[in-house]
C-alpha cells in the first residue's frame, strides 16, 4: 500500500496568507515514486461552546453566513488567535458572542472540521453556572442570541433546520452523554 505521509512531501508552496486562513499546495511522492498534489487550508483552530443557562436549556446564535448565503442557528464559536490557548479563547468567544460568562467549564471533545483539506481542530466545551452581561461582537459580526430547550434544539437538527456541523456535533454530545 502506497501511503502519502508528511515525510513524502518534497515541495510545499504557500499560495495565500490571510487573516483567517492560509492556503498551501504540497507535492508528495510515495515509496513507488507516484506523485500527488495536496491542497491544504491551514487554520489556527477554533472553539465551540455548549452554554447551558440551566440543565435543560442551550444558548444558540442566529447569524447570516456569507459563504452559504443563509441565516444559520449555531452554537457560539470562534477562532483561536495565534498564540492563544483553547480555554481562554472559549471564555472570550462566549462572552463576545452571547454576553454570557460561565464559572464551570468541561471539555467535551476535539474534532477536525474537514480533514480532507483542512487542518482546523475545534475544541468543544460545555459551559454551566452562567451569568448574563452584555454581548460585544466584533465589527464584522451580527448575531441574535437565542435560548431554547435542549430538546427543541435537537429537534431542529432532526428536522434539518440546524445544519452547521459543529452545532450538530455539540448538541449530539449533550443529547447522548457518555
Amino acid at each position: 500500500m502506497a501511503l502519502f505521509t508528511r515525510e513524502h512531501t518534497y515541495k510545499s508552496e504557500r499560495i495565500h496568507e490571510g487573516h483567517i486562513i492560509n492556503l498551501r499546495v504540497d507535492y508528495l511522492r510515495n515509496q513507488e515514486g507516484k506523485q500527488v498534489i495536496r491542497e491544504l487550508v491551514e487554520h489556527n483552530g477554533g472553539v465551540t461552546i455548549c452554554c447551558k443557562p440551566d440543565a435543560n436549556s442551550i444558548v444558540l446564535i442566529k447569524q447570516y453566513r456569507y459563504s452559504v448565503d443563509e441565516l444559520l442557528y449555531e452554537l457560539p464559536a470562534g477562532r483561536i488567535e495565534k498564540g492563544e490557548e483553547p480555554m481562554p479563547a472559549a471564555r472570550r468567544e462566549l462572552t463576545e458572542e452571547t454576553g454570557y460568562s460561565a464559572k464551570n467549564w468541561r471539555e467535551l471533545s476535539r474534532v477536525y472540521t474537514a480533514p480532507g483539506f483542512c487542518n482546523e481542530m475545534l475544541y468543544m466545551y460545555e459551559a454551566t453556572d452562567v451569568t448574563l452581561s452584555e454581548q460585544s461582537l466584533d465589527d464584522d459580526e451580527e448575531a441574535e442570541v437565542i435560548v431554547m430547550s435542549l430538546k427543541d434544539a435537537w429537534q431542529l437538527v432532526l428536522d434539518g433546520k440546524i445544519r452547521d456541523a459543529k452545532t450538530v456535533a455539540g448538541l449530539g454530545l449533550l443529547m447522548n452523554p457518555a
